[in-house]
């Protein structure tokens, strides 16, 4: 991979890495996504040439490697898509913008703390089922895939059941992408907790 983030390098690193081992590229992708970090609805206006650009600073969609783009189409993203339609709409029969650039701003910054309160709950909903699926395995062995390491904790994902919990003993240099071996600590449904220590 290049010093300098570069989205057609990553794709072609990742597109290499699912041919030389499919087995492996699901955990592979998942560390990939969980070190881009999460996105974020941004107003992106049109510049010379008719090229939308993010913030003004040309990365459109890094992932995809392109640069005009608009999200559509899913069930989390109605609001988003009707803003993207109504400008659409109003493009396509010439009449002015539905918003202005600083209404568009204001929607994009909404639009993404709404999705990340979503994701939380989300993630809190299956931490809790998970907790109570794990009930009765306190003390098992699983292996897992480190999936998260910041200041705030280590966390991994385990494959059997497919669930991520928090490593609270045995982290210390532990980061994304790494494997280990860790024992389930303690679950808690009501507080959505699944801690581990790493073996």
């Amino acid at each position: 991979m290049p010093e300098q983030p570069d989205a057609l390098a990553l794709d072609r690193f990742l597109s290499a890495r699912r041919a030389a081992d499919p087995g492996g590229f699901s955990d592979l992708s998942l560390a990939v996504v969980k070190m881009l970090g999460s996105g974020e609805y941004v107003a992106a206006p049109a510049v010379a040439g008719g090229a939308a650009t993010a913030g003004g600073n040309g990365q459109g969609h890094f992932g995809l490697a392109i640069n005009d783009y608009a999200h559509s189409t899913a069930p989390n993203r109605r609001f988003p898509d009707l803003v993207t339609q109504r400008l659409l709409k109003a493009a396509l029969s010439g009449e002015a913008p539905t918003y202005s650039d600083d209404q568009l701003a204001g929607i994009a910054r909404h639009c993404t703390l709404q999705e990340d309160n979503a994701s939380k709950v989300e993630r809190q909903v299956l931490k809790a089922a998970g907790a109570w699926l794990l009930h009765g395995r306190i003390g098992d062995v699983f292996d897992a895939l480190v999936t998260g390491a910041a200041a705030k904790g280590t966390f991994v994902r385990i494959s059997s059941p497919l669930l991520e919990g928090w490593v609270v003993r045995g982290f210390e240099g532990l980061d994304v992408g790494d494997t280990a071996r860790v024992r389930l600590l303690a679950v808690d449904a009501e507080k959505s907790f699944i801690d581990f220590e790493r073996t």
